[in-house]
């Protein structure tokens, strides 16, 4: 054990992971190998924990150093295959594929949209936090990590990737830029193509109050008046269980009147572990921009609001 300081989480020794290199291609101008000690060495603090038949199964408490997502991409020149149809960002996701060919996806919101960021990293270090009373030592990983920071279960947090993938949602949309005016009146819950049901009211769940500054990433300051809804999670958890194979590759694709869509991973609407959660919001009848809109209280800037919502596609993108 190290000396101890007022620092909870540099008391043990840090513990290098073995790491050789990742790879980034998809939609983008050209494949990319980083050159990772060109990139600043982040650190995150990681209770990790997974599902399993009797419960979630905590696994230790550890202090990961590593290079951020946000870092590795900030330099790749995108190229999206539907930019001419869609030109926003909004609908990009990141797939991250190990050595074992085991994946998970990131949505770009995740990486470069939240209040808090750099907290997705590939971990080059490891560092127990040790209980200073029972003194435990958690098991210590060998190889280099994906950590994503926000997760609750932590099953996204795969050993040694090696590749990762740029890719936009490719689907059917009808684009109608500058739709005035817009209003949804109902929001349907898809699985796939398959409608599980529709929403003209918000359900009966308990109404939140989230006071914000909302800001967009082109115009600014939107307002500052606190939004009202229902947590989307909860909403959600009737139609969508929490499974492995969801919280790695799961994604929700929300899409309005206008055909404006975002996409946003299973895990960071459904298995978050910082309660900045997204929520459901009714507006005023026949408000322009209405029936229900969005409100990622984990973004910082505004963009994944989406208004006029007409569907919450849920698709595996295993």
């Amino acid at each position: 054990m190290q000396a101890q300081t007022n620092d909870f989480y540099d008391d043990a020794e840090t513990i290098p992971l073995a790491f050789s290199s990742v790879r980034i291609e998809g939609e983008i101008a050209e494949l990319t190998v980083p050159d990772l000690n060109s990139l600043p060495l982040r650190s995150v603090i990681v209770k990790e924990t997974l599902l399993s038949d009797k419960g979630d199964k905590f696994v230790g408490a550890y202090r990961y150093d590593g290079y951020s997502l946000y870092d590795l991409l900030n330099s790749i020149v995108l190229k999206k295959k539907n930019e001419a149809e869609f030109p926003p960002i909004i609908d990009l996701y990141v797939e991250v594929e190990n050595d074992k060919g085991e994946k998970v996806i990131l949505s770009w919101g995740e990486l470069y949209y939240p209040i808090h960021r750099h907290e997705i990293l590939i971990a080059t270090k490891v560092a127990r936090i040790v209980p200073s009373k029972t003194k435990e030592l958690w098991p210590l990983p060998a190889q280099s990590k994906l950590v994503v920071a926000s997760d609750l279960l932590t099953h996204r947090n795969i050993s040694n990737p090696v590749k990762i993938t740029i890719r936009s949602f490719q689907g059917e949309f009808i684009i109608r830029k500058g739709m005035k005016p817009m209003v949804s009146e109902q929001v349907s819950i898809q699985d796939h193509d398959k409608v599980l049901n529709q929403y003209k009211s918000l359900p009966a769940q308990t109404v939140v109050t989230f006071p914000t500054v909302f800001y967009g990433r082109g115009t600014g300051i939107h307002g500052t008046t606190p939004f009202q809804g229902v947590m989307l999670k909860d909403m959600l958890s009737s139609y969508f269980k929490i499974e492995n194979e969801y919280l790695q590759t799961g994604v929700f694709v929300m899409t309005g009147k206008d055909g404006y869509h975002a996409v946003f991973t299973f895990s960071e609407v459904m298995n978050r572990n910082d309660q900045a959660e997204v929520l459901l919001v009714s507006t005023p009848e026949n408000e322009d921009g209405g029936e229900f809109k969005l409100f990622p209280a984990m973004d910082f800037f505004s963009d994944r609001a989406i208004k006029s919502l007409e569907s919450i596609r849920f698709v595996n993108m295993k």
